[in-house]
């Protein structure tokens, strides 16, 4: 293996720029033997860190003591943690891979708030990136499934994604450098160790150099990513505005359902869902779509997003002395004396009424069906549905609209209108001001 082309890497894609401390993730086998070695020569500093998932019994042990050794042989920093992988995978109904990955990379992130360290480099090589091409087509993937492994995420480096398995071996032979091996990357239990020894193989009788086919192919359709994402946000500011998708725009383009899974996805819709969103362009309005995270409302000519919450009440008091509010809405309340020069700022964020009229505790709530008010200005009851009604509110906008209510009256939709009954008059001593902070 060519150090210098590991070193080229490095440079051309920006992973280290000179002077930095890397955690480096070594389990002991031979790809991050060589990563910590690469890495150790080039005079970073670098701190090793060994996850023991406890997975493969006293091999786990081997490998563990295994790289502590070889800490002592760099003479360098040395992290280690144990997890009980099974009992995470299990609590969080996700897989052992699953499990494993997100344990390790979690407490790689720690380790580099603790030790001041600026990157995480782990020793992902280029046939890794080839499998994960071929996994994620196999299970269905957009564009960016199908461009590997990417050299840097965040504060992740991978250093060695330019070379190959049987490089790395090569380079760990001329340096005559020992490494452990997992016994059971030669079983074929999980997906990925099927594409590297099944289909793999199997691919390899068709085309002796299908790896760099695949790997060349990648790198175009990264090219093509580069302009699909350019041209997509362009798309995103355009349509998708106050988390509001308008239909009309979004039926103009080419491919909408295409940019409706790249605005829904990272929302945790899934394309089946998506794929709903799509089909119900022509549907009556009302209909709620769900991801495990947001809610999207088809309302008329939009579809709006928003996140899940769950309120652990319904009901919040809010008391005579109280002069702000904080949660589930903020509000600022002020009391002062009525006098000849008040004026009123029209502004429908805030609220000004006559303080003798209210009795305390006030409360926020949604509404209800039967709710009634009297809008300012008018002297008979109004439902308050059909004043949302009249307002065009969608059924998002009901949810996120709160009354301020004395007792059973509402004195206020908040942000919207006012009740008559609560109006400042010529009687009024006090006036109580009630803003809503954004």
């Amino acid at each position: 293996m060519n150090v210098s082309l590991v070193e080229q890497y490095i440079l051309e894609n920006g992973l280290l720029q000179g002077g930095e401390k890397v955690i480096v993730g070594v389990s002991g086998g031979a790809d991050s033997v060589a990563l910590l070695d690469i890495l150790h020569s080039f005079k970073i500093e670098c701190v090793i860190a060994h996850c023991n998932f406890h997975l493969r019994g006293e091999e786990s042990n081997r490998d563990a003591f295994f790289v502590e050794e070889l800490c002592k042989k760099y003479n360098l920093k040395f992290e280690r943690i144990d997890f009980d992988t099974e009992a995470y995978a299990e609590i969080n109904s996700i897989s052992i891979e699953m499990a494993a990955r997100e344990l390790r990379y979690e407490w790689f992130e720690k380790l580099r708030v603790i030790h001041l360290a600026d990157k995480i480099a782990v020793a992902h090589h280029r046939d890794d990136s080839v499998e994960t091409i071929l996994l994620n087509l196999i299970r269905g993937t957009g564009i960016k499934g199908l461009t590997g492994i990417a050299p840097m995420n965040g504060n992740v480096i991978r250093p060695l994604l330019c070379v190959s398995r049987d490089e790395i071996l090569e380079y760990l032979k001329e340096r005559n450098l020992n490494y452990v091996d997992d016994s059971t990357n030669s079983e074929d239990l999980y997906s990925r160790n099927k594409i590297r020894l099944n289909i793999l193989p199997m691919m390899e009788t068709i085309n002796p150099s299908v790896k760099g086919a695949i790997i060349r192919t990648s790198e175009n359709l990264k090219q093509v990513a580069n302009i699909y994402y350019m041209y997509m946000t362009q798309v995103k500011n355009e349509i998708f505005k106050e988390n509001k998708i308008n239909i009309g725009m979004l039926i103009q383009y080419a491919e909408p359902e295409a940019i409706l899974y790249e605005l829904l996805s990272p929302f945790g819709f899934n394309p089946a869902t998506i794929g709903q969103i799509f089909e119900s362009f022509i549907s009556q309005s009302g209909k709620i779509f769900h991801s495990p995270t947001h809610e999207l409302l088809k309302d008329r000519g939009f579809f709006i997003l928003k996140k899940k919450e769950t309120l652990l009440v319904d009901r919040f008091t809010i008391h005579e002395d109280d002069i702000t509010i904080s949660y589930p809405i903020r509000l600022q309340i002020e009391k002062f004396p009525m006098t000849n020069d008040f004026a009123i700022e029209k502004n429908p964020n805030i609220l000004y009424i006559d303080s003798g009229k209210i009795e305390y505790p006030l409360t926020l709530r949604h509404w209800k069906n039967g709710d009634c008010f009297i809008p300012f200005g008018m002297k008979g009851k109004k439902k308050v549905s059909d004043y949302f009604t009249d307002q065009k509110f969608s059924l998002f906008d009901k949810e996120n609209t709160w009354l301020l209510c004395s007792g059973e009256d509402i004195i206020w939709i908040v942000g919207k209108r006012s009740d008559n009954r609560y109006r400042i008059d010529s009687s009024t001593a006090e006036v109580t001001k009630i803003i809503v902070i954004p």
